[in-house]
This record gives structure tokens, sequence and C-alpha cells, in this order.
């Protein structure tokens, strides 16, 4: 069997869109490496909160953009992230760091120093990959060869995202999640957007099997078709 050409994947949303169970499960069923771009951005702002950076002030999270190394383990069954060595995967999931994230992720440095680790990330992947985050169709890989952009009402993101948080009550995540997606969607550098060539996924209906289903069989379209 030959091996098929290696795909691009951009899979876009807001949080609680089931994003991230749904770019793992694809990127394992087809074979292709997995990139959690999120998970750079909270790796990022788990080391300016643990460095003492005043993340109210931009030009200090600027100025300290490029000090942290970080490296992202593109296995869809344990995708890993290092931060100078040390496994952040845990820390940049508590409350804390979920707070602070998009004031970190709006500084145009960081955006800047993030996005060339991504490209650079899909670049190597010789399989393909699919890459999850919130610009990833509009600006850091514009030419991946597809685009999805997963959607959800406020309701059903808040229930799935306080199932994941745990002990978080479904009307608080929900308020938290409207705040961050205008937070993400009004910010200057490569806000939250859906790219005009992007396929869009309501999943508010759908179960993640469904949701799964319905993005591999957009994926082997894509492929049969070059």
């Amino acid at each position: 069997m030959e091996s098929a050409t290696p795909v691009i994947v951009a899979i876009d949303g807001p949080a609680g869109t089931g994003k991230s169970s749904t770019s793992k499960a694809v990127a394992a069923q087809l074979g292709l490496s997995y990139l959690d771009t999120g998970a750079q951005y909270r790796a990022i702002t788990w080391w300016m909160v643990s460095n003492g950076i005043d993340i109210d002030d931009p030009s200090a999270i600027a100025a300290a953009a490029g000090k942290p190394e970080i490296v992202s383990g593109t296995d869809p069954e344990g995708p890993a992230i290092t931060v100078d060595g040390v496994d952040v995967a845990g820390p940049i999931r508590t409350q804390e760091v979920s707070a602070k994230v998009s004031a970190v992720s709006a500084v145009p440095e960081v955006r800047t120093r993030i996005t060339e680790l991504q490209r650079s990330i899909a670049a190597s992947a010789e399989q393909g990959i699919v890459v999850e985050g919130r610009d990833i169709g509009t600006t850091v890989l514009p030419d991946a060869d597809l685009k999805i952009f997963l959607t959800a009402s406020p309701e059903a993101r808040a229930a799935r995202r306080s199932g994941e948080l745990k002990g978080s009550d479904v009307q608080s995540t929900r308020e938290a999640l409207i705040k961050r997606d205008a937070a993400d969607s009004s910010r200057k550098a490569s806000p939250l957007a859906k790219a005009d060539d992007a396929v869009e996924v309501d999943t508010t209906e759908l179960t993640l099997a469904q949701v799964i289903e319905c993005v591999v069989t957009l994926v082997e379209e894509k492929r049969a078709g070059k």
C-alpha cells in the first residue's frame, strides 16, 4: 500500500466545541501527527506566571516571549509538552492559567513566537498533521489542505467544558467561555475567526463519535481528490 499524500488539516473554533478530542481521534485514526496549539499558549502563560511576569503588562510579556523553550510532542495518543525540559501537561490546565491565557496570547510578540513554532512543526510532519487552535486556518497555516471550523451553542460548550473542568458549574463555565470568546475574537493579533474556505461543522447536536466521523470523511475526501 503506497503512503497517502501528507495532508495538513487545520481545525479551529472556540473552547468546548470538541476540538481537542476530535483532532486527536482523527489524527490517530488516519496516522497523522497532532498539534494542540492552545497547549503552547497555555505553556508560555504558565511560564510567565511561574516566573512572576506581570500579566497585566504587555511590554513585560513581550520582553519575555523568547525566553522559555517550548517543545511539543505530536503523538495524538499522548501529546507531550515541556517548557525548559519540564513536563507541564498537567500544570497548564489549571484555572489560573485558563484565566490568564487570553491576555498572554493577545501580545503580538507571543503570537509571532508561537506561530513560528507551529509552522515549523507542521512543515516537519512527514505523514501530515492535524493542527487545532483558534487562528490556524486564517493565520498560522493559511495554505492548509483542509480547514474545519467547529462551532456549538454556548450551552452545549459549557456543559462539555464543565465536564472537563472538575467541580465547575455550567453557568459560571458558560460565562467564562463567552468572556474568553469575546477576548479571543476581538484581539488585534490573529483573532479567533473562521477562514473563508473553512468547512463549518456545528457540533451542538452531534456526539463526539459523529463529529470525528464527519471530519475523517472530509479528510479522506480531500486526500482522494489530490
